[in-house]
């Protein structure tokens, strides 16, 4: 790390602190050569691997606009969906891989838009797992049925 100062290449970690919930760490340095301090953040990138190959940095923008497509005319707000971009990129970091196809995005955000808005949850899933017949959203619309029959079924 060269010294913002005096450009010199040669500096010490005073202090090390996680921030943003662990997702980065702030350093506090020390320039070898001219003494003066300057603090660094360091943050582990997550790439997504799309499938023609090209590898580009998880977006978590580009997450609420998916998903904000799905939702639109659905009463869901902005709150919502930066919430449930957080979680999606919080089971992806979760994985300990610093790549994570494409793939693993989209069933990352299937879970929690299904708990957030059915409706939207189908939206996106028939695009993600690109329904070709009426009985691709059958299929889907019985197994969440029988998901909230499930859970609405009284416990013993």
């Amino acid at each position: 790390m060269r010294c913002p100062f005096c450009r010199h290449s040669d500096s010490r970690v005073v202090d090390s602190r996680e921030v943003e919930e662990g997702q980065a760490i702030r350093r506090r340095r020390s320039c070898a050569r001219c003494g003066r301090r300057f603090t660094t953040v360091e943050e582990a990138l997550l790439a997504v691997v799309k499938r023609s190959g090209v590898t580009e940095p998880f977006s978590r923008d580009k997450v609420v606009r998916g998903v904000a497509r799905a939702c639109q005319g659905r009463p869901v707000d902005e709150d919502a969906l930066q919430q449930l971009a957080h979680r999606v990129e919080e089971t992806i970091r979760s994985s300990g891989s610093a790549e994570v196809p494409s793939h693993e995005v989209g069933l990352a955000i299937l879970g929690p838009l299904r708990e957030l808005d059915e409706v939207a949850y189908l939206r996106f899933a028939s695009v993600y797992r690109a329904f070709s017949s009426v009985e691709d959203f059958e299929k889907e619309i019985r197994e969440l049925r029988h998901a909230q029959e499930s859970q609405q079924a009284p416990r013993p």
